[in-house]
C-alpha cells in the first residue's frame, strides 16, 4: 500500500463492522484498496488530507457478505430456459416468473422450442424440482409432449438429477438393459426418464455437453459475479466447474478477477463430483500447485469432495430409520475408502477440505476421514468444513467441535424445501432439527451461512432471514430452537464465512487493514423486524474500494 495514495472516507448512517471490539462507526476510510480505518469522520481525517464522500450518507454499510459455497454456473446456466418453480432475475435483469404446475413447465418448453424451429442441438432448461408436484412427478412421458423428435434434458434445481425425453434415451441407448445406478425404472423395467446422480446423468451426453458447455468462459464467469456484486457479496467461491485442470486456464481466471470492474473475489476449489479425474494424491499435488498461483482477488488451493446426494431427490445417505416415504435412492458419489484416503492425502499436505454432505451417514464418514488423518498426520488449524451439514445430528456437531471442523449451513433450504422435507423426505422431527445452526454455535462450531447457487439464489439477507426466523414456505416455523439471532446471522455471513476460508485476515468485517470490501444497504438488518431482514434493499457493493450499484 502505497502512503501517499488518496483518501477515500465513505460515511454512511451507520457503519456495522463485525469487529467486536469496534462494533459501530460513522464512516470507513478506503486508500489503495484497503481500509484505512473505521470511525468518525473526525478520526479518520487524522490520517491525512481526505476526500469525504457522502453518497452513502443515508446508508447502511457492512462487510461485503461471504458466499462459502456457490457454482459458477449460476452465471453460464442463464443461457438456457429457466423452469424452476419460484421466480427468479437473471445477470440481464430480466424477471423469470417460477413455473407453478407441471403444465407451466412443458409450456414454457414448447415457447423455447418454437423459438428454435429447426434446432439439431438438444433443448435443454433447468431449475425444475418434481417435489412441488403433488400427486404426479414430471417424468420423460411429460418432456415426450413437448417433442418426440429433439432429445430434452431438463436439470433439477438440486443440480443431482435429471428428467430427460424419449428422444434423448434414444440419442445415448438408455433402456431397459442399462445398468448404471441412477437410471429409475418403473415396475416393468423400462425408464422413467429421471436420471440421479452424475453416473446416470452423464449418459444424456449430448444434453449435458449442451447445459454445461461454455460454463468456463469469461462471459459466464462475468455473469456470475455480476449476480453475486448486485446481491451485496464481494467475496465468491466455486465448489465445482470454474477450469482448474491446466495453467493457461488459471491464468485466464486471475487476470479476470484482477480486473479493477470485476465486483467480486473468486475462491476456485478443486472438485471432485462422481467418478474423480484425479486420484487422491495427484488431485493433492494439484491443490497443492494451486494454492502457489493465489493473488487477492483470485484464491487458490482448496479442496472440495461431493459425497452424497439431496435430500429432496432421497439421494442423500440417510441414517435409519431413512426416509419417511421408506425410498431410499441414497448414493455414495465417492467411495468410502476413497474419501478416507484424498482427507488424508490433502490434511498431511497441509491442505483444506470442504465436503458436501447432505445425509448424516456422509458427515460421520467425513469426520471419520478427519479425525483418521489428524491421527496420522497431526496438523493445527486447517478449518476443514462440513458443507450444507443439513442433517447433522447433535453428537456430530459435539465430534465436529472437537476436531475443529467447520459448519457451512445451508439455511435458505428452509424456506425453499422445508414444508416438503416436514412432510416428505425426513418427517417433522428430522426437519425440526435440520440446517441446526443454534446447536453450531452452541457448541462451539464455527458456522457460516450459504445459498449453493444456483439452487438457490445469491444473497446473504436471504440466508439471514433463513436462520433468524426458520420459516417455510407455508408460514409455518420449522425447528423455533433452532433458530439464531440477527447478530450471529450477520456474522455467518460474513467472519464466519471468511474463518472457514481461511480469509478472515482480510475479509468478512470491516478492520483497520483488511481489505475494503463493503456492501451497501438501505436499511439496518440489525435493527428491523427480523421478518423484513430480506427486504433490506442492497443499494451497492464495493470491492477494494472500486464501488459498484446494485
Amino acid at each position: 500500500m502505497g502512503l501517499d495514495a488518496p483518501i477515500t472516507i465513505y460515511r454512511a448512517r451507520l457503519v456495522r463492522t463485525v469487529n467486536r471490539s469496534n462494533p459501530t462507526a460513522e464512516a470507513v476510510a478506503v486508500s489503495d484498496g484497503r481500509i484505512v480505518g473505521v470511525g468518525t469522520v473526525d478520526e479518520l481525517t487524522r490520517w491525512g488530507d481526505a476526500t469525504v464522500d457522502d453518497r452513502f450518507a443515508d446508508d447502511v454499510i457492512v462487510p461485503g457478505f461471504v458466499e462459502a459455497h456457490a457454482h459458477a454456473m449460476e452465471g453460464g446456466l442463464w443461457r438456457h430456459v429457466y423452469v424452476g418453480y419460484r421466480d427468479r432475475r437473471g445477470p440481464d435483469g430480466r424477471r423469470w416468473p417460477g413455473c407453478r404446475t407441471i403444465d407451466a413447465v412443458l409450456d414454457r418448453l414448447r415457447e423455447h422450442a418454437a423459438a428454435e424451429p429447426g434446432a439439431a442441438e438438444p433443448l435443454v432448461a433447468w431449475g425444475l424440482d418434481p417435489i412441488y408436484f403433488p400427486g404426479e412427478r414430471l417424468l420423460g412421458a411429460h418432456l415426450d409432449r413437448v417433442s418426440l423428435d429433439r432429445p430434452i434434458l431438463v436439470l433439477h434445481a438440486s443440480a443431482h438429477l435429471a428428467t430427460v425425453n424419449a428422444a434423448m434415451r434414444r440419442a445415448h441407448g438408455i433402456d431397459a438393459s442399462t445398468p448404471t445406478p441412477g437410471v429409475d425404472k418403473d415396475a416393468s423395467g423400462e425408464p422413467t426418464g429421471e436420471l440421479q446422480e452424475p453416473a446416470a446423468m452423464g449418459l444424456a451426453r449430448s444434453g449435458m455437453a449442451r447445459l454445461f458447455g461454455g460454463m468456463g468462459t469469461d462471459e459466464a464467469i462475468r455473469a456470475f459475479a455480476d449476480l453475486a456484486g448486485r446481491a451485496g457479496v464481494t467475496t465468491v467461491t466455486d465448489l465445482g466447474g470454474l477450469p482448474l485442470a491446466d495453467d493457461a486456464a488459471v491464468d485466464r481466471l486471475a487476470a479476470l478477477a484482477a480486473d479493477a470492474s470485476f465486483p467480486v473475489r473468486l475462491v476456485p476449489f478443486l472438485a471432485t463430483i462422481g467418478a474423480p479425474a484425479l486420484g487422491p494424491q495427484d488431485a493433492a499435488a494439484r491443490t497443492l500447485a494451486l494454492r502457489s498461483r493465489t493473488t487477492d482477488t483470485c484464491f487458490l488451493g482448496r479442496r472440495k469432495l461431493v459425497l452424497d446426494g439431496s435430500i429432496q431427490g432421497w439421494t442423500a445417505q440417510v441414517s435409519w430409520p431413512g426416509y419417511v416415504t421408506r425410498t431410499h435412492h441414497g448414493q455414495w458419489l465417492l467411495p468410502p475408502e476413497q474419501v478416507m484416503e484424498d482427507v488424508a492425502e490433502h490434511h498431511r499436505r497441509g491442505l483444506q477440505v470442504h465436503a458436501h454432505c447432505n445425509g448424516d451417514l456422509t458427515t460421520e464418514l467425513f469426520l471419520d476421514a478427519i479425525e483418521a488423518a489428524m491421527i496420522a498426520s497431526p496438523r493445527p488449524d486447517l478449518r476443514h468444513t462440513v458443507t450444507h451439514c443439513q442433517l447433522t445430528t447433535p453428537a456430530q456437531y459435539r465430534r465436529m467441535a472437537a476436531l475443529g471442523v467447520g459448519a457451512n449451513v445451508f439455511s435458505n433450504h428452509l424456506v425453499t424445501w422445508g414444508d416438503q422435507h416436514r412432510d416428505l423426505t425426513v418427517g417433522p422431527e428430522r426437519a425440526r432439527g435440520m440446517n441446526a445452526a443454534a446447536t453450531a454455535l452452541r457448541h462451539g462450531v464455527a458456522l457460516a451461512l450459504h445459498c449453493d447457487a444456483p439452487v438457490t439464489p445469491l444473497g446473504g439477507l436471504q440466508l439471514m432471514w433463513c436462520a433468524v426466523n426458520r420459516l417455510t414456505e407455508t408460514g409455518r416455523v420449522l425447528g423455533e430452537h433452532e433458530r439464531i439471532t440477527p447478530e450471529q446471522a450477520l456474522e455467518a455471513v460474513t467472519i464466519g464465512p471468511a474463518y472457514l476460508l481461511k480469509l478472515d485476515h482480510l475479509v468478512g468485517s470491516l478492520e483497520a487493514g483488511k481489505l475494503a470490501d463493503f456492501a451497501v444497504l438501505s436499511d439496518d438488518p440489525l435493527a428491523v423486524d427480523p421478518a423484513a431482514i430480506r427486504d433490506v434493499e442492497v443499494r451497492a457493493s464495493c470491492r477494494g474500494g472500486v464501488v459498484t450499484p446494485a
